[in-house]
């Protein structure tokens, strides 16, 4: 791993900063060998010849409520076999090291939680949870042997608690994230910041006057407006970053 050079601008940022926002999309997942959609569809026949409107909408859900659940139970199993990377430590050690800091994923690897990190909002949900499809509490127990199975309170359908294709993000969900675009400095990491809401949120940060930083392994539409760019792999920057704090 080679040293990683921070401009004296970015170094005394971290250093002052009193709050400190990060957002993760799927390069860290990568990393880690969490499959994309398409490449969780290519491991496994099964799913080959199904698109995700199919698959991952509600619109599938009422259609064919087995169908989802058994694809997003397949997704899971694959996620439960991989362990998070230095990446995802390094987050959990600024979280302990920043005076303020919260973590936003659009990732539904579950991951983040799993490292360690709890000041964390998952935009788009966690396929480790399930909820009710009738009243969209959460739900921790239930019955394996119907599929899907049958929420204890409501008796409707379990569906898991991730944001489906053409959902949108629970509004309290959103304010929690849009309000922690209130910070020193604002890191974006792994992700093209594309997908809406999240694209919005470096913009929110940079209004806000935060110092908003890309660490990336490639530019991306976001780099025109940072402050600051790192091109890299985050399972190298990240870890350096979070060391400025123990200098």
């Amino acid at each position: 791993m080679s040293d990683l050079i921070l401009s004296t601008s970015l170094r005394e940022r971290l250093r002052e900063a009193r709050s400190i926002t990060v957002l993760t999309g799927g390069g860290l997942a990568q990393e880690c060998g969490v499959p994309s959609f398409r490449e969780a569809q290519e491991r496994d026949q099964r799913w080959t010849d199904y698109e995700p409107q199919e698959l991952a909408t509600v619109e599938a859900f009422l259609r064919n409520p087995r169908l989802v659940w058994d694809w997003f139970a397949y997704r899971r199993a694959l996620v439960e076999s991989i362990q998070p990377g230095p990446a995802y430590y390094a987050l959990v050690d600024l979280e302990q090291l920043a005076p303020r800091f919260t973590l936003i994923t659009q990732a539904i690897d579950g991951l983040h939680w799993r490292a360690g990190s709890r000041a964390l909002i998952e935009l788009h949900g966690c396929l480790s949870r399930m909820r009710s499809y009738e009243d969209g509490g959460l739900v921790d127990e239930w019955d394996e042997r119907e599929t899907p199975p049958r929420c204890p309170r409501t008796g409707g359908y379990l569906r898991p608690d991730v944001v489906m294709y053409g959902e949108g993000v629970p509004r309290e969900r959103l304010r929690e994230a849009d309000s922690a675009t209130a910070c020193d400095v604002f890191l974006c990491v792994g992700t093209e910041s594309v997908v809406q809401p999240a694209a919005s949120l470096p913009l929110h940060a940079k209004r806000h006057g935060a110092f908003v930083v890309e660490i990336n392994r490639q530019p991306s539409t976001f780099s025109i407006f940072a402050d600051e760019a790192l091109y890299g792999s985050p399972a190298e920057l990240l870890p350096q970053i979070a060391a400025l704090f123990e200098e």
